[in-house]
This record gives C-alpha cells, structure tokens and sequence, in this order.
C-alpha cells in the first residue's frame, strides 16, 4: 500500500502520541479535522493502523532488563514455537528472520534473575533446538 506524505505524517505523530487530538493533527498536515478523521478510519479499515497501545516511560524501561534471544527452531514448528512464546507476557516482540537462526525474540524482564529463568524457558520450548541472548546495555535509537 503506498501512503501519502500526509499520510506518512500522521502515522508518525499517532505513533508519538496516540491520544493526540484529532484539531491538533489536523493542524499538522494542514487539513479539516473532518478531512484528518476520514484518513485515520482508511487507514484502520485498510489495516495499516490496526490498534493503539500504551507506550512505558524512561524510568519504567531504564527498570527491566532487556534481551534478544535468538532462536533455532526444528523443521517444521515454527508454529508450535511461535504459539508458546506468545503466551509469555515477557516476550515483547518475535522476529522471523534469514541467516543462522530462524527468529528473534525480544524479551524484557524486571530482573536478571527473572531474564535468566525466561532464556531458560525459552529454551526448553518443544521445537527449539538451540538459543543465543544478547542483553541489551543501552538503547540508542528508539522510534
């Protein structure tokens, strides 16, 4: 789907701040507030936005304890292996990806102690063969 600048926009500033209000996005781009609504509900009826969430604050983040697991998983239960790690709250987000390891996923946990019992988890999921982690020391870059 291509999207306009106006558009593109848009999903920026929603993505900085979804409660934004509708007069001051339309102030943004420069258009109706009418005019703002009716491309936020395409672009929800399209899926190019499909929810709003809540973002943590810097002293809430700077608390946990961040990973990236990276995960070799057995033929053919990429499935099973997904379905496991989506009923773990700590896994913030999974990462099908190419190379060495078939996925990615980046957990964040309240302790080093709770992190390392998590890997552990993970690790003894049916269908994983074999684990990496990389904690994460700082975040450079967060968009």
């Amino acid at each position: 789907m291509q999207l306009d600048a106006i558009d593109q926009t848009l999903l920026a500033e929603l993505r900085d701040n979804a409660r934004c209000p509708m007069a001051l996005l339309a102030r943004k781009v420069g258009l109706s507030r009418t005019a703002v609504q009716a491309r936020i509900t395409r672009l929800e009826r399209d899926k190019v936005i499909t929810g709003y969430g809540a973002r943590t604050g810097d002293a809430y983040e700077q608390s946990q304890v961040s990973a990236h697991v990276m995960l070799t998983v057995g033929p053919k239960l990429t499935g099973t292996v997904e379905a496991a790690l989506r009923k773990i709250p700590e896994v913030r987000s999974l990462l099908s990806i190419s190379g060495t390891y078939d996925m990615i996923a980046i957990v964040q946990a309240g302790s080093i102690e709770r992190l390392d019992a998590l890997i552990d988890g993970i690790g003894l999921l049916d269908g994983v063969e074999r684990t990496h982690t990389s904690v994460v020391l700082s975040t450079r870059i967060q968009r």
